[in-house]
């Protein structure tokens, strides 16, 4: 198999141009994403999925975020409209993979593959507002359930999850869209908490990296951190696809594709750029390249965790789901 181009890419609009078209071609990039920009109608989002595969020239699996609340780039009448997460940690596990697997249905439909969730960052009362109603709990043991319930949820829908924010991104006080947050929690405590979810679902296939600096363990970014890669690898455990989080974030410094070789330096997989500007883009494929031969093996497996969807009665789980949520 061709090696992937080490990125994943998101695009500018409705339909791929034809400059789009000749960059996914060379690249070959792992996979896409798709925002609110990308999102129109069912039938121009199968359309726009099915392009980027010809594209790339393999199935790449194509992500969203479908977290739930604030953070759902498909709409109503496109899909169901849910409540932030943190709003049912009370119902428990059963409520989390319904909506898992509810909101893989409706992906599903659209022709996309892959969501980033669970969200297994454990919330706290100084997480920050963008952040904090996206988790799962307030508690490690609480979170991993849950994570584990919308990973399941997920996969038994044929949509690969993606955890995040590795190593974990509750303790931000900050938007790491704009800053970048310090956490300055001693490494006793963050192995008892914040890495703890991630190393009880550590077989999941695909995970993220956070944008943010554990001042007790290394003054660098996550994701830009050899050493806190280490830590993902060998202390939580996980060994599945590492990918960046949205590598134009202003939590890190330098150009994109500065981030994305100091990523790759450190030990990230891929590359996942979101605001589909091409030159940006550009540069990434020119100085990130293709994968090495581990992340390749990687990219392998976590393409073969993908399955098709079971057998259910949509009805009858959205039916129980209401009742859960009465």
């Amino acid at each position: 198999m061709s090696r992937f181009g080490a990125a994943i890419f998101g695009c500018a609009g409705l339909r791929l141009s034809a400059e789009e078209k000749a960059l996914f071609a060379q690249a070959r990039p792992f996979g896409f994403i798709l925002f609110a920009r990308n999102l129109d109608t069912a039938d121009q989002i199968r359309a726009l999925c099915d392009e980027m595969r010809m594209a790339a020239g393999h199935d790449a699996p194509v992500f969203i975020d479908q977290e739930g609340g604030r953070v759902q780039r498909l709409r109503a009448p496109l899909a169901r409209e849910f409540r932030p997460p943190l709003e049912d940690a009370a119902l428990g596990a059963r409520a989390f993979w319904l909506r898992a697997r509810l909101i893989a249905y409706e992906l599903r439909a659209l022709g996309i593959d892959g969501n980033c969730i669970p969200t297994l960052d454990v919330a706290r009362d100084q997480t920050h507002a963008i952040l904090r109603n996206r988790c799962y709990g307030t508690d490690a043991a609480t979170v991993a359930l849950h994570g584990r319930a919308v990973a399941d949820g997920l996969m038994a829908g044929g949509v690969l999850p993606v955890m995040k924010h590795m190593p974990g991104h509750g303790l931000g006080t900050l938007d790491s869209h704009k800053d970048l947050p310090r956490v300055n929690a001693a490494p006793d405590a963050l192995e008892a908490v914040d890495f703890a979810p991630f190393k009880a679902l550590n077989d999941l296939p695909l995970g993220m990296s956070a944008h943010l600096v554990f001042e007790a363990i290394d003054p660098r970014p996550a994701t830009v951190s050899p050493v806190m890669v280490d830590v993902i690898r060998k202390l939580i455990g996980f060994d599945g696809l590492l990918m960046t989080d949205d590598i134009s974030m202003e939590a890190l410094s330098g150009s994109v594709a500065e981030r994305g070789v100091a990523a790759r330096a450190a030990g990230c997989d891929l590359v996942l750029h979101c605001n589909g500007d091409l030159a940006e883009m550009q540069s990434i494929w020119a100085d990130c390249g293709t994968m090495d031969g581990a992340a390749q093996t990687r990219a392998e497996a976590a393409l073969a965790a993908r399955q098709a969807p079971d057998d259910i009665d949509i009805a009858a789980l959205n039916a129980e789901f209401d009742r859960l949520i009465a």
